[in-house]
């Protein structure tokens, strides 16, 4: 039976983050993908935007480590000049009633140290974005948006110039955990013996949690599937800033997102699904889009969105539940040693994951 110090299961954005921080502290890491390439679940279908924290509750993990995270990412980008831009957002309010919660908006990202975010009138939001409707809004200058695969591709370069090595095309059956150390046993039959194994397996990750045996049921969270689409615009938008309207109970609603050649996408909804492998966009769910979008931006022409794609979030919450926040379990929780479960790690995940590589480095200490 071969032994290696440390096993990531999932080579997604927060997969090789977690390994490049286990294997800059001096750890013998391999990340174990069941695919053919890195980032082609989750990480291959967001929206690649640099959140700023606003929105979480104040305390959790997702608030800390999406405010934690932004810093370390920006950071990152810049010192190794990966494309990326700190375009900012402006979240807008487009009726008289959500005017009055801009400002508590505001109060929950202070609570969260965001303390960037401005209050600007509908004059002063169209100065910024001329085709803008709105009659208030708020300023959001450390929101942006970066190259999701040159980030992930930066991350295994990092993590194999320290030594660690990602296989491809290497699904994990199950595991046995014992005094001993945990033992992977990988679909074709390899057994691998390792002192820590990270779970990072996304979509997946609850279902491989159940087939390790010494891991007790109740610590393996239910998984649910919360689709998102995406449309495309057609043509180029006049936007230079992302923007999102006030959330409404469910979701952040119809916002404008921009990839770093300029492309507007539209979206995520929330579309519950069976099967973490439902990513065909309907067409038909564009007519809702419209009336969304046309509240911010009425002059969005008929025709002009096209479906685009399809991710799916991890979710550890079902439709009827409030969002549960990430669910990263170490030792000290399940009991199991050497044993870091990664949970429901949806967005803000990509703008966390360098401060997931931390938190999951100081757990398998």
């Amino acid at each position: 039976m071969d032994k290696i110090e440390c096993v990531v299961v999932g080579a997604g954005v927060v997969g090789l983050a977690v390994a490049r921080a286990l294997a800059l502290a001096g750890r013998e890491v391999m990340v174990l993908e069941a695919e053919s390439t890195i980032g082609s679940g989750t990480s291959s279908r967001n929206s690649e935007v640099i959140h700023a924290g606003i929105y979480y509750p104040q305390g959790s993990l997702k608030a800390r480590l999406c405010v934690e995270g932004k810093h370390a990412l920006y950071r990152y980008a810049e010192a190794r000049q990966l494309p990326h831009r700190r375009c900012g957002k402006l979240i807008v309010a487009t009726v008289p009633a959500q005017v009055g919660q801009l400002e508590s908006i505001a109060a929950k990202a202070r609570a969260n140290g965001v303390d960037d975010l401005v209050l600007l009138t509908a004059a002063q939001a169209r100065a910024m974005e001329p085709e803008l409707h709105c009659l208030a809004a708020l300023h959001s200058p450390s929101t942006g948006i970066i190259d999701s695969h040159a980030l992930m591709l930066s991350l295994q370069g990092e993590l194999e110039a320290a030594g660690g090595m990602v296989a491809l095309h290497s699904p994990i059956d199950g595991a046995r955990c014992n005094a001993q150390g945990i033992e992977l046993k990988a679909a074709d039959g390899t057994l691998l013996r390792c002192d820590g194994v990270v779970n990072a397996a996304g979509l997946s990750a609850p279902r491989l949690a159940s087939r390790f045996e010494g891991l007790s049921p109740a610590h393996v969270p239910q998984a649910h599937f919360a689709k998102g689409n995406y449309f495309t615009l057609a043509g180029r938008a006049p936007f230079s800033r992302l923007v999102y309207p006030v959330p409404e109970p469910g979701g952040l609603g119809v916002h404008l997102t921009l990839d770093l050649g300029g492309q507007a996408k539209f979206g995520p909804d929330v579309q519950w699904v069976d099967r973490a492998d439902d990513l065909v966009v309907d067409p038909a769910r564009g007519e809702g889009f419209y009336a969304e979008v046309r509240k911010y931006w009425p002059r969005l022409a008929d025709g002009a969105l096209q479906p685009g794609y399809a991710g799916i979030r991890p979710k550890v919450s079902g439709p009827q539940a409030p969002a549960a926040d990430f669910l990263i379990q170490g030792p000290r929780d399940h009991g199991v040693p050497g044993l870091v479960n990664l949970f429901g790690i949806e967005s803000p995940g990509l703008t966390s994951s360098l401060a997931i590589g931390d938190i999951v480095t100081k757990l398998l200490q």
